[in-house]
């Protein structure tokens, strides 16, 4: 590469931003290469490399000019096509037109190199040419980049480096002759391309470097070219590979990789045999396990990223994105891969989750592919759905005989010691009581307890037929003014306050609607979502559960969105006039493949029958309703003791008071519940005979719960007066 010279001006640019997560395609390519592709509004956006989780670029697009004032940013003008040879083959092409031309670009992946290859062709108006535009934002972010607009070999190239990780750009014609005719380097918003042509009109800049800091490059072409995107540690290592890969035409490498695809494809249904469906349903399958596929690393085998975009990133340069491993996302795409036959990538995935799994039992709420946390919070399902995962495997014997029994065993006790409130639910807004959430836990604990040993599976069952037995006590609004809006009697809320789990009237109360321009100041009776559909998923709901179909009325009331692909959740904006204004805003993500058939295992299909609890078995929960009252007058005690006044009365009251008895209140002994049927029984909690799990905390023994083994908040005075410890497993609800 030649030395650089001619300094853009404006350093160090405008603050970068990444583009809008609005994707029109991603794609990889099945081989060595270590690149991943998006593309967006016609044009290349984020490119990341090494690793899924790093993108390298904002984005490669293209202005057509005829060098005497007319020019026009193809992404802007917004009319193109796409096209692929096949669904879930990821081999674009993608063709912009305009009365005055029509420029075509094919992407594909170099397999054995990281290389991005474009073929650029213009065709119309014979005084017109293109121009590309590429903003580096190496490592991640656009701050620091340094950028170059020189030679290799003899050869034009746009290059940039920042930290380990460099970019080359290089451009050949049919014969192999250099295809970058001119080229500039300059800082965003001064000096880049985009500036030259808004101000002259034309390409009239040949800056040479650029940076640090937000840098563009650009390059004039010739009508027809062969692009390579290199990505490696230095510019001549990228430009190496870029022209290694230049040396083999376009249509070869794509030609291979179409057939790489077809034939993943075509093991793809070997392995789970085909499907019997319509044509355009069976495309949206082979497209759906495409972007599982794409979205996989393979560095970290295993690990898959939540989505190759960053919201709102043309608003900002916030590193994380969705490109980050979120544990409940992680788990449901490996239940996919594993309704796909993909047995090897499933365990794969349940590999990487158990070299991620905290020493506690939980998961991080986001993490970088190398475990590194982004955001920390705690979501109780994203601790539940790796034990899902595993039961799932288990049942297909596609374990491999791999020793998961302490992975479940930690990740169940962390569910039990801060059940059944969740600091966070799965939208990582609002604490407390949230259908889905619960509904997860309740599986997990009911479908993981079999893969731990048989002296270690009481505790979990038994917490998970109390759980289900209160998830209506908990979650669902009676005669609410939404309800009587619609003539409904009783619907599922979107969340409960932590509050719910010791005082019903908590749910009359404020609960806030994040991430709104203006919050309603609805209370959560208010509130609809689409979480307690996941109540039927697991099986844990009849889908005809009287509640089910009434809650759907309500959604299909506030949420049900006609668009032009046909009807479906959408967002409504609060209404001040109306009190269901405060309707969950967004649509479930959580997959319905590969689901845990809890009601299979027969626990929770007994439940709902209505099976009444032997004599023994009422004893016990009587005694283990005094045991937990117990463990709240001590709880409540250390908080006193350390000042903590506020939490000591409400663990106080929780748990009834000092001098009260608490009346057990058997489900048997109340009214019906039209949700069950008349005379069905509600779970229940278990009997408080002799059993341990390890690493929960907690000891089962003749003489009630007694504080044993790490983790237990009470030993600290950290116990979360609402969501964890005592509550998590109070059996009963104060008279």
């Amino acid at each position: 590469m030649t030395a650089p010279s001619g300094f853009a001006p404006g350093h160090p640019g405008l603050a970068p931003t990444w583009t809008s997560s609005d994707k029109d395609l991603v794609g990889t390519a099945l081989g060595s290469s270590r690149l991943w592709f998006t593309l967006g509004h016609g044009i290349v956006n984020e490119v990341y490399f090494p690793r899924i989780d790093i993108p390298q670029i904002r984005d490669l697009g293209f202005i057509v000019a005829d060098g005497a004032g007319f020019w026009i940013e193809v992404k802007r003008q917004a009319d193109y096509t796409l096209d692929i040879p096949a669904p879930g083959v990821p081999l674009p092409v993608i063709v912009h037109r305009h009365p005055r031309f029509s420029l075509t670009l094919r992407i594909c992946v170099d397999p054995g190199r990281d290389v991005l290859r474009l073929e650029v062709e213009l065709s119309g108006d014979p005084a017109l040419r293109p121009y590309l535009l590429l903003a580096p934002h190496l490592g991640g972010t656009g701050w620091n980049n340094q950028a170059w607009a020189g030679r290799h070999r003899g050869r034009r190239m746009l290059s940039a480096q920042q930290g380990p990780f460099a970019l080359a750009l290089l451009g050949v014609d049919a014969e192999f002759r250099d295809a970058l005719t001119a080229t500039s380097a300059g800082h965003v918003g001064s000096s880049d391309g985009w500036q030259d042509f808004a101000r002259h009109g034309r390409m009239s800049w040949d800056w040479h470097e650029a940076g640090p800091g937000n840098v563009a490059l650009m390059a004039a072409l010739p009508l027809r070219a062969s692009l390579a995107l290199g990505l490696s540690t230095s510019p001549q290592a990228a430009a190496t590979l870029a022209l290694s890969s230049l040396a083999e035409p376009f249509a070869a490498v794509s030609e291979q990789q179409a057939a790489a695809w077809n034939d993943w494809h075509a093991a793809r249904v070997t392995r789970c045999g085909a499907f019997d469906l319509p044509a355009a349903l069976d495309a949206q399958l082979r497209t759906s396990a495409q972007v599982l596929k794409t979205h996989s690393d393979k560095t970290f085998m295993g690990a898959m990223v939540a989505s190759l975009s960053v919201p709102w990133g043309n608003q900002g340069d916030e590193r994380g994105g969705y490109h980050l491993v979120w544990p409940r996302d992680l788990a449901e795409c490996a239940q996919a891969l594993l309704a796909l036959g993909g047995e090897v990538e499933a365990r794969a995935v349940l590999g990487y989750l158990m070299a991620t799994q905290n020493a506690d039992g939980h998961w991080l709420q986001n993490q970088w592919l190398g475990g590194r946390p982004y955001w920390s919070g705690v979501q109780l399902d994203e601790t539940a759905f790796p034990v899902l995962l595993a039961v799932s495997l288990a049942e297909h014997g596609a374990l491999g005989g791999m020793p998961v029994a302490d992975m479940v065993r930690r990740a169940l006790a962390f569910v039990l010691r801060e059940g059944p409130s969740s600091p966070q639910d799965r939208w990582e807004e609002d604490a407390g009581v949230n259908p889905y959430t619960l509904a997860v836990c309740i599986a997990a604990l009911v479908a993981g307890s079999a893969l731990l040993p048989a002296n270690e599976r009481d505790l979990p069952l038994q917490v998970a037929d109390f759980w289900n037995a209160r998830l209506e006590d908990w979650c669902v609004a009676r005669d609410s003014a939404l309800g009587r809006e619609h003539g409904i009697a009783a619907h599922y809320v979107r969340e409960a306050p932590q509050e719910i789990l010791a005082c019903p009237a908590a749910l009359k109360r404020h609960l806030a609607i994040k991430n709104r321009a203006e919050e309603p100041g609805l209370d959560a009776t208010s509130q609809v979502g689409v979480d307690f559909l996941q109540l039927v998923r697991l099986g844990l709901r009849r889908a005809d559960d009287p509640l089910i179909l009434d809650t759907l009325k309500l959604v299909d009331a506030l949420l049900k969105t006609d668009t032009p692909s046909g009807t479906g959740v959408g967002c409504r904006a609060p209404a001040a006039a109306s009190p269901a204004a405060g309707a969950a805003n967004r649509f479930s993500h959580a997959a319905g493949v590969g689901a845990c058939r809890i009601h299979q295992t027969g626990r929770l299909a007994r439940v709902r029958a209505g099976v009444r609890p032997s004599g023994s078995r009422v004893a016990a929960l009587r005694r283990q309703a005094a045991c937990c009252r117990r463990l709240g007058l001590d709880a409540a005690r250390a908080h006193r003791a350390s000042g903590r006044r506020a939490r000591s009365a409400y663990l106080a009251a929780a748990t009834g008071g000092a001098a009260s008895e608490i009346r057990r209140r058997e489900p048997w002994d109340r009214p019906a519940n039209p949700a069950f049927g008349a005379g069905a029984a509600r779970a229940q909690a278990g009997r408080c005979a002799a059993s341990f799990l390890p690493g929960a905390g907690f000891h089962l023994a003749r003489n009630g719960w007694g504080l044993a083994g790490r983790g237990f908040p009470v030993a600290t005075g950290d116990l979360n007066p609402v969501g964890g410890g005592v509550y998590g497993l109070l059996p009963c609800q104060p008279t």
